[in-house]
């Protein structure tokens, strides 16, 4: 299996990379299809966001793309909010969450789709929405084994007239504060598998410089399309599950 296993995490480190995500709403299926379990999923998942974030925004932070401060009060309040995950696993049923996650994508998949007409400067936010919007993507994404990016990026775009590029920056910079804090909460329920976590983790390094290339090769229209195309495709694939599996 550590063939597979550095294969996926070199896929989903693309993926990361190109769209600013965590990862784990590709990762958790895929590991889920590979026969392990759900909370071994989730474990492995936060581990190789933690690789992927912290080393693409790294990346992202050289090429010029990354507001630090437009996103630290997001991120501190994701750091938070994340710490609460473990708890939100044990007492909320699964299906719940999906089904609010669904919710989520679909709005922020109407707001990115609808948002048709760019805008010159940046909206002002109260930092206090800012930090309590952290707070509410970090304690549900880490929740499902997913980032947080994959909201707020179309909260950056459509609500903030945030640039494309800068907001799937800031979006993988927000997966750092989520993961580390998700890390820190789950390590402590014993969630964990460092092994598989760190292999994927590693391979995934080598994917996001990959995905951060091709992101700087291409235009914002192009990314904005496939970026459409991708949350669709999670939002069939959540309610194929909700359907399908949880009737």
């Amino acid at each position: 299996m550590f063939i597979e296993l550095a294969l996926l995490g070199i896929g989903v480190g693309m993926l990361s990379g190109f769209f600013g995500i965590g990862g784990g709403t590709i990762l958790v299926p895929a590991l889920l299809l590979m026969g392990l379990d759900m909370k071994s999923a989730i474990g492995i998942s936060v581990l190789q966001m933690v690789f992927a974030s912290v080393y693409g925004s790294y990346l992202n932070m050289k090429k010029g793309t990354l507001d630090i401060n437009m996103v630290m009060t997001i991120g501190i309040g994701g750091f938070l909010g994340a710490l609460t995950s473990s708890s939100i696993i044990a007492t909320v049923d699964g299906a719940i969450l999906e089904t609010v996650f669904l919710g989520f994508v679909l709005f922020a998949l109407g707001r990115l789709y609808f948002k048709t007409r760019e805008h010159q400067e940046t909206r002002k936010v109260n930092p206090l929405i800012l930090f309590l919007l952290g707070a509410l993507l970090g304690a549900f994404s880490i929740s499902i084994g997913v980032g947080g990016s994959i909201l707020l990026v179309p909260i950056l775009v459509g609500f903030l007239h945030v640039p494309i590029k800068n907001a799937i920056s800031a979006g993988l910079f927000f997966v750092v504060f989520s993961s580390i804090s998700g890390l820190i909460s789950l390590s402590v329920s014993g969630l964990i598998d460092y092994e598989r976590g760190t292999l994927i983790g590693i391979a995934s390094m080598a994917g996001v410089a990959g995905g951060i290339w091709l992101k700087h090769r291409s235009s914002d229209q192009l990314q904005k399309w496939l970026l459409v195309l991708f949350y669709s495709t999670v939002a069939f694939y959540l309610f194929y599950r909700l359907v399908v599996e949880h009737g």
